[in-house]
């Protein structure tokens, strides 16, 4: 990482630094990108999360080979570039603070249909998917996510899914539990980040801190200095995002990544 100067973001309330040490592991993990999910109700966006995704260092060597020289406007565009940060052989680091209120049921639920939906369209749902669905309902099922907690996921390139929680913008040392399943593990990231994920700000933000790095490995990005690069993306406070979801009767729906 001495070879790259990466700041810091801010989005909404939500700082999300530099580089993190992800729980389960000892790697040092820099910020690639960062963006709220949100969705247009009534004229207003409402923001839900706020994410930031995390990269080893060596990504940016890996990614050099095939996107080095591409514009940022070129790889948000590009499908397949992120379906290679997906399943990269590189260590992520995903953290989802929330911005609105949620259970960790309601949430973990359109998680869970989300992927076993997109694996059914692609023949790959098996026994071994629906297991490893059922260990991530369970691990949601009692908690409670706040604004301002975050759920916590470190994927490793072996295709071990870690699950943390946290009430704040702390990062545990330990994980909370582990899933050892690579399609989980790569989709929840792909849900966030994909063609059709739920968040393009967050896909965007990669795609343009990427660009800049890959044109020269060494290179320093011209990034604001931590703690002045916010993001917002505009609509009202967490009352009023509150109550326009409950005249729009879809809560659930709209909750998920």
């Amino acid at each position: 990482m001495s070879s790259m100067t990466i700041t810091g973001v801010q989005v909404e309330k939500a700082a999300f630094p530099p580089t993190v040490t992800p729980p389960g592991s000892a790697k040092t993990l820099f910020l690639g990108g960062a963006g709220v999910r949100g969705m247009e109700i009534r004229g207003k966006f409402v923001k839900f999360t706020a994410i930031g995704v995390y990269l080893e260092s060596n990504a940016v060597t890996w990614l050099a080979g095939k996107w080095e020289g591409k514009s940022a406007d070129e790889l948000t565009n590009s499908v397949q570039f992120f379906r290679d940060i997906v399943s990269g052989p590189f260590e992520k680091f995903t953290r989802i603070t929330m911005i609105l209120p949620l259970t960790g049921k309601v949430y973990s639920e359109k998680v869970a249909e989300n992927c076993e939906a997109i694996w059914k369209s692609l023949g790959i749902y098996t026994e071994t998917e629906e297991k490893a669905l059922e260990k991530f309902l369970q691990i949601f099922k009692d908690q409670n996510l706040l604004p301002g907690s975050s759920v916590l996921f470190t994927q490793s390139p072996s295709g071990s899914l870690m699950i943390s929680f946290s009430k704040d913008e702390s990062i545990p040392e330990k994980e909370n539990d582990v899933i050892e399943n690579k399609l989980l593990s790569e989709a929840i990231l792909e849900s966030i980040i994909g063609k059709h994920g739920v968040s393009p700000e967050t896909r965007r933000s990669l795609a343009s801190s990427l660009a800049e790095l890959l044109i020269d490995q060494n290179k320093i990005p011209h990034h604001l200095p931590y703690g002045e690069k916010k993001m917002s993306s505009g609509g009202g406070n967490m009352q009023q995002g509150l109550q326009l979801i409950r005249e729009s009767k879809c809560h659930a729906d709209m909750l998920s990544l």
